[in-house]
């Protein structure tokens, strides 16, 4: 992996947080993408409170640190709250670079389902098993629900919170980009297929080939392909993401 600098760790994060608004995956100022800063120990990049998504620049990230303590000298507002959700994973986790955690329209519906995820779809079956849950235990998240929170991330890729959205990781902002694509595909099948019957799904033995088809060794990034792709579109849009 090649490390970025912290100039293309900010690019990255506005990317994600614009790309993430042209999806609809937004929800007005509410939710967060935090990224680790290269060359900064236990520092986070996180968006400026009150701003919506598509306003998010490379220069208007805010750094803090695990705890959600502004430490940029810049004293810029954020939600304590949401990065508590988003601190925990970046402690407990050091291979988490990315933490994503979105109240898209179909990750809610999917988190109030009450569903797994099936092997059911194709961009499933690179989830299939990767997802914890965590019960819905109201707004705030306070030191025992984070524990809880962590544990049922463990070494998986991502938690489903119930009533409330996803939880994603990667060890880049490109791979948690990625597998949000791909959870959010996914659950729109299964739910849209669901509503008109039963899913069809492989059986395990594919879909343990699939799965480890799909990432080997899991020394590649998820997104290494997609993502010059993904910015040379948002290149054509939204330009001043690189401010």
């Amino acid at each position: 992996m090649t490390a970025l600098t912290e100039a293309e760790q900010r690019r990255d994060l506005a990317a994600a947080y614009r790309l993430a608004a042209q999806r609809g995956w937004d929800d007005i100022v509410w939710t967060h993408i935090s990224a680790s800063v290269p060359g900064h120990a236990n520092a986070y990049l996180l968006n400026r409170f009150g701003l919506r998504f598509n306003e998010i620049t490379a220069s208007n990230l805010v750094m803090v640190n695990v705890d959600g303590q502004v430490i940029d000298g810049s004293h810029a507002p954020i939600n304590p709250s949401g990065f508590a959700i988003h601190g925990c994973v970046h402690r407990a986790r050091p291979d988490a670079v990315c933490v994503l955690h979105l109240h898209s329209f179909w990750a809610q519906a999917f988190a109030a389902s009450g569903q797994d995820l099936l092997p059911c779809s194709q961009p499933a079956l690179r989830l299939v098993g990767r997802l914890g849950r965590h019960a819905y235990e109201g707004l705030a998240f306070g030191p025992d629900e984070q524990q809880r929170l962590v544990r049922a991330l463990g070494n998986l890729d991502g938690v489903i919170l119930e009533q409330h959205g996803i939880l994603l990781i990667g060890r880049s902002v490109a791979e948690a980009f990625v597998l949000m694509h791909l959870f959010e595909r996914a659950v729109r099948i299964q739910l849209t297929v669901a509503a008109a019957g039963s899913p069809a799904c492989v059986t395990d033995a594919v879909a343990k080939t699939t799965y480890q088809q799909w990432v080997g060794d899991r020394q590649a990034l998820e997104g290494i392909d997609e993502w010059p792709a993904l910015l040379r579109g948002l290149d054509q849009t939204d330009s001043d993401y690189q401010n």
